[in-house]
C-alpha cells in the first residue's frame, strides 16, 4: 500500500487535557476526521474505515460512538414514513 506520513504540531497541554499518549491521539484523530468525512457523505463507509486504519464492521461500531447513523440519505430520499405508497 502507498502511503503518505501527516504530522502535525499540537501544544503538549492537549495531550495531558485529553489524558492521551501520542498514538492514541492519532488514531482517535484520524477516527474523528473519518467518521465526520463520512457523516458529510464526502467518503464511503469502505473509504472511512480505510482512512480509520479499522475494518468496515469497526467502522460501522465507531459510528454509534459519535452519534452518526451508518445510514447516508441525500436531499432528494425522505427520512419521515407516510401511509402513501
Amino acid at each position: 500500500m502507498d502511503t503518505v506520513n501527516v504530522s502535525i504540531e499540537l501544544p503538549r497541554s492537549v495531550l495531558s487535557a485529553l489524558r492521551q499518549d501520542p498514538a492514541t491521539f492519532g488514531r482517535e484523530m484520524r477516527l474523528a476526521a473519518a467518521v465526520k468525512w463520512y457523516e458529510m457523505s464526502i467518503v464511503s463507509q469502505s473509504k472511512a474505515a480505510e482512512i480509520a486504519g479499522i475494518s468496515r464492521s469497526e467502522f460501522i461500531n465507531a459510528l454509534g460512538r459519535f452519534s452518526v447513523s451508518p445510514f447516508q440519505y441525500n436531499a432528494n430520499e425522505s427520512t419521515s414514513v407516510s401511509g402513501d405508497a
